[in-house]
């Protein structure tokens, strides 16, 4: 509630007492740092009104503030006369607005002027990094402004959670913003179908997590999940329609979440090629290669491009993932000679020295010229890229990197020598492989919590810290190989710490303040009051 006269007048005589007075607090740095290696403020004093409120303390929330500055006074809390207002020429945070007012029980009320007891949305451009926010309490009133929508945004769910873990928004200034610039969830709607709502469900979970990445990897052998307009006959029959897929993304831009596509080729493509029998890839006998497309049939590129012009305008976002991870014909003890026609291909576009794994290299160049054009940012599987050779994958494609266990197994170090960006999708914590085959285990956020960091990319072992500045962020994947193993409910269950864990140790570098039992109290609080 706001400060009476009489109390901001007793305040008054304490400011130049409070002004002399700073205390900071350091959290210590691990592995995690981020790539400009910034330690993490998270407490000090400033001036404030009056001492007769105790000291304040971070707000309680998952993930956590990069810095507080505390200060003396009663903090915010939601009331009758209060509500959400947006700063003069600020009207694109009207729909972060009408979120907010809608969560904490109070009015909407616009673009009009602030007054006792509001919370106020203000963009400030210039005034920070990307998806950076200052959230300001004092006098009553919360200000919560940055450079663009997605930190405004972020600052009113760190208002939002700390209001239901305590009840109230502690006095004084976060200055908050994200270590790492990619943060998501990977899911596999391929193997397994979930049904938009469920996706619906994971993209608020993940918008108060502040994660801004949700894959959707919808074709592989087992199924083509999303309704096809210039293909029909590759869809299979439980599938979202393009209309639940607008939905989505609709969704997920107002949650500041880009939905990252994956069609991968050219292998896991069995469902597509069950439609299209004479594009399969045949060995020297003629036995059929399990989901593997013959990219020396020029037909081939025709039905995988046409398949990207459809889906590349479905999807707005910035980013698509070509896949490009365990094309069989590379696994064959001598693949030139179990598929002669790869290797004639790889000859006659490449030169005399061409292999298959140029070949394939080159599919997936050629892909990514597609995709470029629409706007998209390519990524690809770390088996996608391969050493020497004839061809080299552009410079450009984001590598995904998630296994050391592929065909010619690089270390991650390799990718970023070469000056490649990579995100994390480390087999060894953020693989959630329905049913557990070959060796795959659930993995919980404890562990996560306790051990993983960006910089752990491949097993349990950081890279060298002086390649943090080319490690994008990460995601945790959802896989369908078992899909029966578990409901889509018990899904969201299984997730749901991992995920928390994950976010954390992207926004934040270093070692968590929290020990993991006090992490997970807090979760379960701030998900009961939801």
């Amino acid at each position: 509630m706001p400060l009476s006269r009489g109390a901001l007048v007793a305040g008054a005589a304490l400011t130049a007492a409070a002004a002399a007075t700073v205390a900071v607090v350091v959290w210590p740095e691990g592995s995690g740092t981020g790539p400009a290696g910034r330690e993490t403020d998270v407490r000090a004093v400033v001036p404030s009104p009056t001492r007769s409120y105790p000291l304040s303390t971070a707000p309680r929330t998952i993930p956590a503030v990069r810095e507080h500055r505390a200060a003396h006074g009663p903090g915010w809390r939601p009331g009758q006369g209060g509500g959400v207002v947006v700063a003069a020429g600020s009207g694109a945070l009207a729909d972060e607005g009408r979120l907010l007012a809608g969560e904490l029980g109070i009015r909407y009320r616009g673009e009009v002027p602030v007054r006792a007891g509001d919370v106020e949305l203000a963009l400030a451009p210039g005034g920070g990094a990307s998806e950076s926010y200052t959230l300001d309490v004092h006098d009553g009133r919360v200000r919560i402004s940055g450079p663009d929508e997605a930190g405004v945004f972020y600052g009113t769910r760190t208002l939002k959670q700390s209001v239901r873990a305590d009840g109230s928004m502690p006095e004084g200034e976060v200055r908050d913003r994200p270590d790492r610039p990619q943060r998501g969830l990977n899911l596999d709607i391929a193997r397994k179908h979930y049904t938009a709502a469920w996706i619906e469900d994971r993209l608020r979970e993940m918008g108060d997590l502040k994660l801004n990445q949700l894959g959707l990897h919808f074709s592989d052998d087992q199924a083509f999940r999303i309704e096809s307009r210039t293909h029909p006959e590759v869809v299979s029959p439980q599938h979202l329609t393009q209309a639940e897929v607008r939905r989505i993304v609709a969704l997920a831009a107002r949650l500041h979440i880009q939905v990252v596509p994956e069609i991968d080729s050219p292998g896991h493509l069995g469902a597509v090629l069950r439609a299209h029998p004479g594009l399969q890839l045949r060995n020297v006998s003629g036995v059929r290669s399990p989901g593997s497309l013959d990219i020396s049939d020029p037909g081939s590129a025709k039905l995988v491009d046409e398949l990207l012009g459809e889906f590349t305008e479905l999807f707005p976002g910035s980013y698509w993932h070509l896949g490009g991870d365990e094309y069989l014909a590379l696994m064959a003890r001598d693949p030139a000679a179990s598929y002669p026609q790869l290797q004639r291909a790889a000859q006659q576009k490449y030169g005399a020295a061409a292999s298959i794994k140029d070949l394939t290299t080159g599919w997936l160049n050629d892909r990514a010229a597609v995709v470029r054009p629409h706007g998209k940012q390519p990524k690809a599987w770390n088996d996608g890229f391969f050493r020497d050779g004839t061809v080299h994958a552009d410079q450009d494609i984001e590598v995904e990197y998630w296994t050391g266990k592929e065909y010619g197994a690089r270390q991650p170090e390799e990718y970023l020598r070469e000056g490649r960006r990579l995100v994390n999708l480390n087999d060894e914590y953020l693989y959630y492989v329905l049913g557990q085959p070959n060796d795959f285990v659930y993995p919980t956020g404890e562990r996560i919590y306790e051990q993983w960091t960006p910089l752990v990319l491949r097993g349990t072992s950081p890279v060298p810290a002086s390649y943090s500045g080319r490690i994008l962020g990460g995601r945790f994947a959802v896989w369908g190989d078992l899909p029966q193993a578990q409901t889509p409910e018990q899904v969201a269950r299984g997730i749901r710490m991992p995920l928390r864990a994950v976010a954390q140790k992207l926004w934040v570098p270093g070692r968590p303040a929290l020990s993991w039992d006090r992490f997970r109290a807090l979760a379960d609080r701030l998900d009961a009051t939801g």
